[in-house]
């Protein structure tokens, strides 16, 4: 029986499906962020190291789709002890953004920035980080 506090269960399967979508989506672009800012720094392995980045999207990709549908359904499990309706509705969907984001960011700081790895390019400084990269979002 529903209260005033729980959230109506519906047996779509479409926003946990969207928040899969969603973190496939954040996944392949942190991928592709890693994948520029190595080829224009010309830092890893091979050229921009884009052998160990192609091994990596499919991990990537899978992993934000996990984190965005297990985020989905965390948010779904504590929205009924939320007091104000406004974060109840809203807390399935910041949950999937902070989830799939934060580990997004993680990897593009990590592989896609080689701090100290000789670049050839001469185009980045000694952390990689691409020039035109915005300063107030650290990597």
């Amino acid at each position: 029986m529903d209260t005033a506090l729980d959230v109506p269960r519906t047996r779509s399967c479409l926003p946990g499906a969207v928040s899969a979508l969603f973190g496939a989506a954040v996944g392949g672009a942190a991928w592709s962020l890693a994948v520029w800012a190595r080829a224009y720094c010309d830092a890893g392995f091979d050229a921009g190291g884009r052998f160990e980045l192609n091994v990596l999207l499919p991990l990537v990709v899978g992993a934000e789709a996990v984190f965005g549908l297990a985020a989905w359904a965390a948010g779904r499990r504590l929205a009924p002890r939320v007091p104000a309706t406004a974060l109840r509705v809203l807390l399935p969907a910041l949950l999937v953004v902070v989830v799939t984001v934060w580990p997004a960011w993680w990897f593009f700081a990590t592989r896609g920035t080689l701090d100290g790895y000789p670049g050839d390019s001469g185009l980045c400084p000694a952390g990689n980080v691409p020039p035109r990269w915005p300063a107030w979002i650290p990597a």
